[in-house]
């Protein structure tokens, strides 16, 4: 089997281990240090039950390592380059919240025009003129988003 492709299945073994919030948040529980379940499970607000079993699948990957003290079973990352690698992913995060943010800008821009619009549907730009359908009339420098004068659109777009 190539090698690249033995990479590969491991990488999505790895990030299908990766793929629960639980288990993330687990992950970056146990960067400061070992816990035990009962501490996991006060944390994280979720069933001892569950808190055992994502804690077994991350077990069974050699993603966490356990320490018994007698009753008590503590629980440490056996790399913990791995919370680091999951906190460097934030910056991906971090690049869809910028693009989000400006999405969001865009449709509260469309709203507000395509709002205006409903109020006023007479008014549409074609090219470089605006014409009120109902007069007839037509205004050489038609207002736009960016105000009179912009750069005309070469699409047909309604404002208000």
């Amino acid at each position: 089997m190539p090698a690249r492709t033995v990479i590969s299945k491991e990488l999505g073994k790895l990030l299908g281990v990766l793929s629960h919030p639980h288990r993330i948040r687990i992950i970056e529980e146990l960067r400061h240090g070992e816990m035990d379940v009962n501490s996991l499970q006060a944390v994280l607000g979720v069933a001892h039950s569950g808190v055992s079993q994502h804690l077994s699948l991350l077990r069974s990957h050699r993603l966490v390592s356990e320490r018994r003290e007698g009753r008590h079973v503590y629980y440490q990352l056996t790399q913990p380059k791995l919370a680091t690698w999951l906190m460097e992913g934030l910056e991906f995060l971090e690049a869809n919240v910028l693009q989000a943010q400006e999405m969001r800008e865009a449709l509260e821009q469309t709203r507000s025009i395509w709002g205006a619009d409903a109020a006023n549907p007479s008014i549409l730009i074609r090219s470089d003129r605006a014409t009120d359908v109902s007069s007839g009339t037509t205004n050489l420098q038609a207002p736009t988003e960016a105000g009179v004068g912009a750069e005309p659109n070469p699409v047909a777009t309604r404002v208000s």
